[in-house]
């Protein structure tokens, strides 16, 4: 099934709704997948229109504001899995958000329904070098990072 929504555009339904699109991702026209939380009659929430509305908005300094918590992220998990000991090729050392912008994709944007708190929620899925079976995950809550983690945070 599809609709047309005049804020998200052309969507399909398949158990969610989502298109495919592309988003500029540091300079680089990336395609994604933006993926809307809702029931099959295709009624959207206030709360997601304000969060797209308010993504799309910022995007260059939200896409900015990411990086130093993924990093934060990887030096734990990196930490926690013992390989600032040991060497290990899929964690190798990383101190820098540029080394680490290199080692994970963009795949695609959630947007979900308006939390209890009416925040604006807005979700990333990441592929990533490092943990190719679980990604890497990204839940903001009115544009500020609050888990970053496997890709189940995001959704």
């Amino acid at each position: 099934m599809k609709i047309y929504d005049v804020v998200f555009g052309e969507l399909d339904y398949d158990y969610i709704w989502s298109k495919d699109t592309t988003m500029n991702y540091f300079g680089v026209k990336t395609p994604i997948s933006l993926i809307i939380e809702g029931d099959e009659d295709g009624v959207f929430d206030d709360d997601q229109y304000s969060a797209y509305q308010s993504l799309m908005e910022n995007w260059e300094e939200i896409q900015q504001n990411l990086l130093q918590p993924i990093l934060n992220y990887y030096l734990q998990k990196r930490h926690e899995l013992g390989y600032d000991i040991a060497f290990n090729e899929s964690y190798p050392f990383v101190d820098t958000t540029e080394q680490l912008k290199k080692m994970m994709t963009l795949d695609s944007i959630v947007v979900s329904y308006g939390d209890l708190n009416k925040e604006r929620d807005i979700g990333f899925l990441f592929s990533c070098t490092w943990d190719s079976e679980n990604g890497l995950g990204i839940r903001l809550l009115d544009e500020k990072v609050v888990d970053v983690g496997y890709q189940d945070v995001a959704i």
